[in-house]
């Protein structure tokens, strides 16, 4: 299965928010509301890859695969924006020579992560390991991180709309995946194959993802300490995700563009097409219509089911900021996953690799949890940062500076 059987993690990022102090210097405080954002996103991402797909007493997709599928990955990319918003200046971005040192230091972040995820590749998780998409994403990145607010909106925008048409146009021309998880080995022996499958092809292909990325940027501008910023996240996401899809729906099914999809593709049955529409593609959507690019199913990247990833993406961050507010302590555990999501994740997948969870996937899943919670409160009290936060940590701040005192 396509879908969020590799959801994301960011690697090294942390939710730390400058903001002004009382004596007017800047501090730096954890925003816990960022961080139970992206410890819920690694849990749901877990029920995904653990839990059963289908819920054969209902007949249905299970509901963990209903609300995480590939929702999971798209809030990662979202916060992943925000932390390298935090990096870089937070409300008012670098310039000059700091500017310089960020994005230097971005490319050794990039460089941590995506080694990280060829060596994990190794040992053949059973899901789409989006560890290497995440190196893409970050060198992607680099020329936005001086961007405004406005100016990160309209390249979201721009990405959501113009990339889906050229991930469908690739399936064509570019060549095909690397089967399973691509490896060192395969970015040496067949560089095009992987950039590819990096870019346009692949589960998490970066072009389309960098709209949420630039949308987390900007939301990482924004004063997140806001009562009234939590609030307009909230219901603004809420509102963008039901919006796009009802008119996904409403396209599908009131103005005939289903219909359309399976004229144009006349050997796939219509439990086929209803399977793509729940289940996403395996693993991309066929190139007979664009009409295709109308479907709302996890893993389609097309523009609406990225504007109802990244509207609940606003939505659960909003909504975690608020819930903050009132009980920030009971949030702990959670946070504490989500301030080392890189190593928790990275953790995950050689698990996974073991097939243990095939056998009692309920039992391993609230083991998962249990396990990577006490972990992540026990680690941070005792050390800080995760190992491999740590690692990504050093490497860019290392090269930052070197490049900003040149």
């Amino acid at each position: 299965m396509s879908g969020d059987r590799a959801a994301a993690t960011r690697g090294g990022g942390t939710a730390v928010l400058n903001v002004p102090g009382a004596s007017g210097r800047r501090t730096r405080r954890r925003l816990i509301g960022v961080d139970a954002a992206r410890g819920f996103a690694l849990l749901g991402m877990v029920a995904v890859h653990t839990l059963p797909v289908w819920d054969a007493e209902n007949e249905r997709a299970s509901l963990s695969w209903s609300l995480f599928a590939g929702h999971s990955a798209a809030l990662f990319a979202t916060l992943a924006g925000v932390s390298l918003a935090f990096l870089s200046g937070g409300r008012t971005p670098h310039t000059g020579r700091r500017l310089a040192g960020d994005r230097a230091g971005l490319v050794g972040r990039a460089a941590v992560i995506a080694l990280v995820g060829f060596l994990v590749g190794f040992v053949a998780p059973p899901v789409n390991n989006i560890l290497i998409y995440y190196g893409m994403f970050f060198l992607l990145a680099i020329p936005f991180l001086g961007l405004r607010i406005r100016h990160l909106l309209v390249s979201s925008a721009a990405f959501l709309l113009v990339a889906p048409f050229l991930m469908q146009w690739s399936l064509d021309v570019l060549p095909a995946h690397v089967y399973g998880n691509p490896t060192l080995w395969n970015l040496v022996t067949e560089p095009v194959t992987v950039l590819s499958q990096l870019l346009l092809t692949g589960t998490y292909p970066a072009l389309p993802y960098m709209a949420y990325l630039c949308a987390g940027i900007a939301l990482g501008r924004m004063n997140l300490t806001s009562r009234r910023v939590q609030l307009w996240l909230a219901g603004a996401g809420a509102a963008l995700a039901l919006l796009a899809y009802a008119v996904s729906m409403a396209a599908l099914l009131v103005f005939g563009v289903y219909d359309r999809i399976w004229s144009a593709t006349p050997w796939m049955s219509e439990e086929q097409i209803d399977a793509i529409l729940v289940f996403g593609p395996e693993p991309s959507l066929p190139t007979t219509t664009l009409w295709w690019l109308v479907v709302p199913g996890p893993h389609t990247n097309t523009p609406l089911a990225l504007l109802i990833s990244l509207g609940m993406a606003g939505f659960a961050l909003g909504a975690f900021l608020l819930l903050a507010r009132v009980v920030g302590k009971w949030l702990t555990p959670l946070a504490a996953a989500g301030s080392m999501t890189f190593t928790l994740y990275t953790l995950h997948l050689l698990f996974l690799a073991t097939g243990i969870h095939d056998l009692h996937p309920g039992f391993w899943f609230w083991m998962q949890v249990a396990v990577f919670g006490l972990l992540a409160v026990a680690w941070q009290r005792a050390v800080g940062q995760g190992p491999l936060e740590k690692l990504v940590a050093r490497t860019s701040k290392r090269i930052s500076r070197q490049v900003a005192e040149r």
